[in-house]
């Protein structure tokens, strides 16, 4: 739990100063005030300055936001986080310039960085929320690339009358071709082979 107490001028003042180091905003700390200002004779001088205590609110997003804000100021990489939150899950999108590497090939990277903050924030939680990580609308377009290539697959796995074997998939991913061929009668599909290398096989119906 992170918490700053700060002095100035005026409440507000302090509070401003305590955020700018916790890089947080109002929404995401409780604030104590532990004095208010006084001033001195005919108010011209002051005797004393505002002073509050600043706490970090501990729920789950802010636990991935602190997180991931660490990780990026580590890797020197200048990220805007917004991270919205439901019944079930804790959606974080990612904005910022060359964000290409958080990404990695297929979108291993991200992959990763998503279980590393699932791991973290849900570690000796009574309620765990999956969160899942994008950036600037990744996923949405990896998961139409990935549906088109499971139909023309699929076409050829038909027509050539035999299996297709896929690339090794991460289970979100393998979890979208099964989704996006499961209406079909002419083919099915089913995974084999141990994680990381576990890949999906398109198969004819005889």
């Amino acid at each position: 739990m992170k918490i700053v107490e700060k002095a100035g001028k005026t409440v507000d003042e302090a509070v401003d100063l305590a955020l700018k180091e916790l890089n947080a905003s109002i929404d995401d700390v409780s604030v104590e005030i532990l004095e208010e200002p006084s001033k001195g004779i005919l108010g011209l001088i002051m005797v004393k300055q505002a002073r509050v205590r600043i706490t970090v609110k501990e729920d789950s997003p802010n636990r991935a936001v602190s997180l991931l804000k660490e990780i990026f100021r580590t890797m020197d990489l200048d990220v805007k986080i917004k991270a919205v939150e439901n019944e079930k899950t804790i959606m974080i999108d990612l904005e910022g310039p060359d964000l290409g590497l958080l990404i990695g090939r297929r979108g291993e990277t991200l992959d990763s960085l998503q279980y590393l903050v699932n791991l973290s924030v849900n570690k000796n939680q009574e309620i765990r929320k999956k969160i899942i990580i994008d950036i600037e609308g990744y996923r949405d377009r990896r998961e139409k690339t990935l549906q088109k290539l499971a139909e023309k697959l699929a076409e050829k796995a038909r027509q050539r009358g035999r299996n297709v074997v896929l690339e090794p998939m991460s289970a979100q991913e393998r979890r979208i071709i099964h989704t996006a061929l499961q209406g079909r009668d002419d083919i099915y599909t089913f995974s084999e082979g141990e994680d990381p290398y576990r890949k999906i096989i398109i198969s004819p119906k005889k």
